[in-house]
């Protein structure tokens, strides 16, 4: 039987596998594409937006995380996923509130820690705006930030392009109840103006320090929340001059909090992470 415990952030939830304690078999340590998607599957498997696995760290840190989307194509970074990670070693007690915790990713060194209030705080690094580092093939505009047109439905979309270590494309709107979630998001995310493909998020300036967004995940689809979306829509948005350094980003699931000194500055990100539940499960079962 193999152990996992499942945890959300904002609702964006992750199945946790301990991979430091436990030997795991090599499919899953591999990410076996019809593995992962069955896992994660809500009717037939545990069901989840995707899987994180907690290995050894392979330089002095304290963890190494391998995130896999519930499609089974494995994502560099996921800032609601390292705030479950950190959540999960600060409940199996290999992790102390307040410690700097460092994580090893696909996309580099992410430092975190665990306040007082529960509430996770997350170093997600210096957004990236060079175009073929997002990346995209729309060009940088007058405020430094990539940006384009894409016309769907016979409407032309200005979107704007982020790098969070992992692909952005910020689409502002008027109204989120206008927006075609589930038809938009999935033209949106495989449009080859972004080679990697990419996480949609369709964005309502609420005032200078408010944001209400909507979140298609690249490998996922609709989710109640993006940690590195968040981050993204807030210095896009703050690049164009329409909000400042400290924005309240409302999301389907919740509200994550995003700081930074400047444009070129890291990012912070703070928000709560939760345990659902603990399991095990028979892996034979599964392939």
């Amino acid at each position: 039987m193999l152990f996992f415990s499942k945890y959300h952030g904002l609702g964006n939830d992750f199945i946790v596998i301990d991979g430091i304690s436990n030997k795991l078999p090599e499919s899953i340590l591999k990410g076996e594409a019809k593995l992962i998607k069955r896992i994660c599957q809500r009717n037939f498997g545990i069901g989840a937006d995707g899987l994180i696995i907690a290995l050894p760290p392979q330089k002095d840190n304290d963890v190494r995380m391998k995130i896999f989307n519930s499609d089974g194509s494995e994502a560099e970074m996921c800032g609601n996923g390292i705030r479950c990670l950190v959540k999960f070693l600060s409940d199996i007690n290999t992790q102390r509130i307040d410690k700097l915790i460092r994580v090893e990713t696909l996309s580099g060194l992410i430092t975190s820690n665990i306040n007082n209030s529960n509430l996770i705080s997350v170093d997600m690094g210096t957004p990236i705006y060079i175009p073929e580092m997002v990346p995209t093939l729309f060009p940088l505009n007058k405020f430094g930030i990539s940006e384009g047109i894409i016309q769907i439905d016979n409407e032309d979309l200005n979107v704007l392009a982020v790098g969070m270590g992992n692909p952005h494309m910020i689409v502002i709107v008027n109204d989120l109840n206008q927006v075609s979630l589930n038809k938009w998001g999935k033209c949106l995310e495989t449009n080859p103006n972004f080679p990697s493909k990419t996480n949609v998020h369709f964005v309502k300036v609420k005032s200078k320090n408010e944001l209400d967004v909507l979140v298609w995940e690249r490998g996922c689809g609709p989710t109640l929340a993006c940690g590195t979306g968040a981050c993204a829509c807030a210095v896009a948005t703050n690049k164009i001059g329409l909000t400042g350094k400290n924005t309240s980003v409302k999301l389907p699931g919740g509200i994550l909090t995003v700081k930074f000194e400047s444009n070129s500055s890291n990012v912070f990100m703070t928000g709560p992470a939760e345990l659902i539940y603990s399991g095990s499960f028979d892996i034979n079962k599964f392939t």
